[in-house]
């Protein structure tokens, strides 16, 4: 701790009075506080800087030896728990709640607190999820008690008004502190806060005004949702506190794959197979659709791996009109083997098409094989 302009740190003049010293901490302290710098390292650690001088330089023992001899080192009643935090400055950290607004501001501690929201996974096949499903959930959640209507007291009786804090949940303590007076406010101990204090509990729920009830809802979840989507149940979730509204229950959508369409939006994607030969002359084919098999006719000369759009044939979009297309990918299937018939068909096709055969089967393996007899 040696060699620390602990002045310097409070920007006041060596020798400065004990009210200077009070008045240079004070205004210090107020301007680089945690909670006017939040996530500010450099304003953090000169909270601390500011803390340890006045530690040192407001005890007249330790500021006549830091004045002496520049340090307090060997001081067994200072160092790694004098020059800390708040919890050592007697009570430093309620009197900075009053100046930042942490003692008393914002919700009361007995107003109204709404309802916690309530999660629930739900998976659906691929068709559930074009079509559209009824599903029944079960979910557990926080209500009212039947009972006491959540007051928590027992029926024919009534909670009474906290006499410590007159049904404000909250009371204000009185501080004597190095820099003066200060209040702040705290949740009163006698009634946790509620303000109001039960005399007879109510025997359903013990006084809690709360139970944890296990409840089903039928959930209709609209035609095209998919794996991620999130539905929003209001007013589903747990019931609030001192009259405070419900909480919501949230849907998550997991959708199993299909095995024969891809997905990709609200479109699908699906693969045909046909022959070289229906490829090349053209064809009509039966497609699987969603909403069944439907009738396509495949053009001459189609090449492998050609789309075909189905317009309006793919998923419905979530709470609006219209659809996504099918889009059928078609593959030209080339035979592994040949017969006798295919090859010598397939050699007067390689002739008729103005190419040489030695061309073609360049290899004496292929030629041997048309040669085959």
């Amino acid at each position: 701790m040696a060699n620390k302009d602990y002045y310097a740190s409070l920007e006041i003049q060596k020798g400065a009075s004990e009210d200077e010293i009070k008045k240079a901490f004070r205004k210090q302290a107020m301007k680089y506080h945690p909670d006017k710098n939040q996530g500010n390292d450099v304003a953090e650690a000169k909270f601390k800087e500011v803390n340890e001088a006045y530690q040192v330089l407001s005890d007249p023992e330790k500021k006549s030896r830091y004045d002496q001899f520049g340090t307090v080192d060997g001081d067994p009643g200072f160092g790694g728990g004098g020059a800390g935090g708040f919890s050592d400055m007697g009570g430093f950290g309620d009197i900075f709640e009053s100046f930042f607004g942490g003692g008393g501001g914002g919700r009361r501690a007995n107003g109204p607190a709404r309802g916690a929201d309530v999660e629930y996974s739900v998976t659906l096949t691929f068709e559930e999820a074009v079509f559209g499903v009824k599903k029944d959930v079960s979910i557990n959640r926080s209500e009212n008690c039947e009972y006491c209507s959540g007051s928590g007291a027992k029926a024919g009786t009534t909670a009474k008004t906290c006499p410590s804090c007159n049904g404000s949940g909250q009371v204000r303590v009185q501080r004597q502190t190095p820099l003066g007076s200060f209040a702040s406010t705290s949740t009163c101990d006698k009634c946790a806060g509620k303000g109001k204090i039960v005399e007879t509990p109510c025997p359903s729920c013990s006084g809690r005004g709360k139970t944890r009830k296990n409840r089903k809802i039928s959930v209709n979840i609209p035609a095209g949702v998919d794996t991620g989507n999130v539905m929003p149940l209001r007013g589903e979730g747990e019931h609030g506190t001192n009259g405070g509204p419900v909480g919501d229950l949230y849907i998550r959508i997991n959708v199993t794959p299909s095995k024969k369409f891809t997905r990709k939006g609200v479109d699908v994607y699906i693969d045909t197979h046909i022959s070289m030969a229906k490829a090349a002359l053209g064809t009509e084919i039966t497609v699987s659709t969603v909403d069944g098999d439907v009738k396509y006719t495949i053009p001459q000369g189609t090449q492998s791996g050609t789309l075909f759009r189905l317009k309006n044939k793919g998923i419905p979009r979530v709470n609006s009109t219209g659809r996504g297309d099918q889009y059928v990918k078609v593959i030209v299937d080339i035979p592994k083997t040949l017969n006798e018939k295919q090859r010598e068909a397939l050699k007067m096709l390689i002739e008729a098409s103005g190419e040489s055969f030695d061309e073609v089967a360049h290899k004496k393996g292929i030629k041997d094989l048309f040669n085959k007899k």
